[in-house]
C-alpha cells in the first residue's frame, strides 16, 4: 500500500475517534440536563450530587382573637301564627264558592255560600211575630191609661186596674221575646254566608257545590293560615343549656348584646340562608322527659311567603359571645373521635399537634374556644408534604379563590429550566454531528 494511502487512511479513524468522543460527551449533557442536576458549586450548594432539598412550602394562617358570638344550629320546623278552620254554622245545601284556593283572603270576607231561603222565611215569622207581640203592647198599654183615672173615680175596681196593668207588662215582654227572636233568626241568616274569621292563605275547599253541610254538625269547608310572620318551634338539649350557663357564670362567655342579642336566622332544608333575621319569643319551663329537651320558639318575618308551615328548618341561634374567639379555616381543624387538633408550625419550621377546642361553625369556619394563643401559626394545607419531622416553610394561607393565580405563579420558575435545558442539550448533539 502506497504511504500516502495509509496517512489518510489513519487521518480518517483519528476523526472518527474525536466524533465519538465529541458525541458521547453531548450524550453525556443531556443526560445531566434530563436529570435536572447541576454541578456542586463551591462549598458543596444545595441541589449537587450530595445536597439536601429545600423544605417543602406549606399554608399558614396567624392565629388572631376577636368577640366571636357563638351559634348554635338546632332543628326546627315552621308553624303559622294563626291557624282557623272555617266551618259551616248553619245547616243546608251549599251554593257557591266565592273565593279562589291558595289566596290571601282577609277577615270578613266572604267564602261560601249557603242556601238562605230557609232562613229568610224564619226571619220574615219572627218579624211577624214581633208585629202582633207590639200591637198587643199597645192595646193593653192604652188600656192600662184609660183605667187609671177611671180607678181614682171608683168608676171600677182596683182588681180590673191591676188586670190592666198586668196585660200591659205582659204585652212589653212578648215585645221584647219577638225582638230575640228576630236577632236569632238574622243570625241564623248570617250563617248562610260563611265569611274568613282571620286574615292569611286559605287552602283547598273541602266540599263543593251542592253538598249538605251543617246538618248535625259543623262541617268544615276550608282552613285559613296566617303565614306573615310565623313562628318556628325547636328544641334544645338540657346539656347544651347547663353547659352554656357554667360558662356565662365562670366568664368564659358573655351573653350576646345590642341590636341583635339572641337573634335568630333560619337555614333552609337546601343550606340556603334565610335573609330575614327573627327574635326568640320564649323559653320553655319545662322539659320534655322523654327526649329531655327544652322547647324554644321564635318568630320570623315572613312578608315574601317563602316560608311555610310545616317546613323543617335548622335554626341558628346566637346565646353568648366569647371575647376571646378565634377563627380558623375547616380544613385547618382534624376532627375525630378523640378530639379536635390543628397543626402548629413554629418559627422553625417544626410541625407538632395541638388538642384544641372548637366550639360552632361561622361562615365556613370553626371556632377555636380553647388550645391555642395569639400570634401562632396554624397550618392549612400542604398535609401531603409532611414527611415526619422534616422542616417546613411556612407562606402565608390565601382562600382558594385568590390562591389560584399566586400558585401559578409560583410553579413557572420550577418548570422554566427544563424547556431551556433540552434546547441547548439538542444544539450540543448537532453540534458534534457536524463534527
Amino acid at each position: 500500500m502506497p504511504a500516502w494511502m495509509t496517512v489518510e487512511t489513519s487521518t480518517r479513524g483519528t476523526r472518527r475517534v474525536r466524533g465519538a468522543r465529541a458525541l458521547g460527551a453531548a450524550l453525556a449533557a443531556v443526560l445531566v440536563a434530563a436529570c435536572g442536576q447541576k454541578p456542586a458549586g463551591p462549598g458543596g450548594a444545595p441541589g449537587g450530587p450530595g445536597g439536601a432539598p429545600p423544605p417543602p412550602e406549606v399554608g399558614v394562617v396567624t392565629v388572631q382573637t376577636r368577640p366571636v358570638a357563638l351559634a348554635n344550629e338546632l332543628p326546627g320546623r315552621l308553624e303559622a301564627v294563626r291557624t282557623a278552620q272555617v266551618r259551616a254554622r248553619a245547616a243546608g245545601i251549599l251554593q257557591k264558592r266565592l273565593f279562589v284556593e291558595g289566596s290571601d283572603v282577609k277577615a270578613g270576607q266572604r267564602l261560601f255560600l249557603i242556601d238562605p231561603a230557609p232562613y229568610q222565611a224564619t226571619v220574615a215569622s219572627a218579624q211577624a211575630q214581633l208585629a202582633r207581640a207590639q200591637a198587643n203592647a199597645t192595646q193593653a198599654a192604652a188600656q192600662a191609661q184609660r183605667y187609671k183615672p177611671l180607678v181614682e173615680a171608683h168608676a171600677v175596681s182596683e182588681q180590673e186596674y191591676v188586670n190592666a196593668l198586668a196585660a200591659q207588662k205582659q204585652g212589653e215582654a212578648d215585645v221584647a221575646a219577638a225582638k230575640a227572636a228576630v236577632q236569632t233568626s238574622q243570625i241564623n241568616l248570617s250563617y248562610a254566608t260563611v265569611v274568613a274569621p282571620i286574615s292569611g292563605r286559605i287552602g283547598r275547599a273541602l266540599v263543593t257545590e251542592g253538598a249538605l253541610v251543617g246538618q248535625g254538625e259543623a262541617t268544615p269547608l276550608a282552613t285559613i293560615q296566617q303565614i306573615d310572620p310565623m313562628y318556628v318551634n325547636f328544641t334544645q338539649s338540657t346539656t347544651e343549656v347547663l353547659r352554656l350557663r357554667r360558662d356565662l357564670q365562670s366568664g368564659k362567655l358573655k351573653h350576646a348584646s345590642g341590636p341583635d342579642a339572641a337573634s335568630v336566622r333560619i337555614v333552609l332544608e337546601d343550606g340556603s340562608l334565610y335573609p330575614q333575621a327573627g327574635r326568640l319569643l320564649f323559653t320553655d319551663l319545662s322539659v320534655d322527659p322523654t327526649s329531655g329537651q327544652i322547647t324554644l320558639r321564635a318568630e320570623v318575618p315572613n312578608p315574601q311567603g317563602m316560608l311555610l308551615p310545616g317546613m323543617y328548618v335548622r335554626v341558628r341561634l346566637e346565646q353568648a359571645e366569647a371575647t376571646n374567639g378565634i377563627l380558623l379555616p375547616q380544613q385547618a381543624v382534624q376532627r375525630g373521635s378523640a378530639g379536635d387538633s390543628v397543626m402548629v408550625v413554629s418559627a422553625d419550621g417544626k410541625v407538632t399537634p395541638r388538642p384544641v377546642k372548637v366550639g360552632s361553625a361561622l361562615e365556613g369556619q370553626w371556632v377555636v374556644l380553647e388550645g391555642l394563643q395569639p400570634g401562632e401559626m396554624v397550618m392549612v394545607d400542604g398535609f401531603q408534604k409532611l414527611r415526619g419531622s422534616a422542616p417546613v416553610k411556612p407562606v402565608p394561607w390565601q382562600p382558594p379563590a385568590a390562591s389560584g393565580p399566586v400558585s401559578a405563579t409560583v410553579a413557572r420558575p420550577a418548570v422554566a429550566p427544563r424547556p431551556g435545558s433540552a434546547p441547548a442539550a439538542a444544539g450540543a448533539v448537532a453540534s458534534a454531528a457536524s463534527r
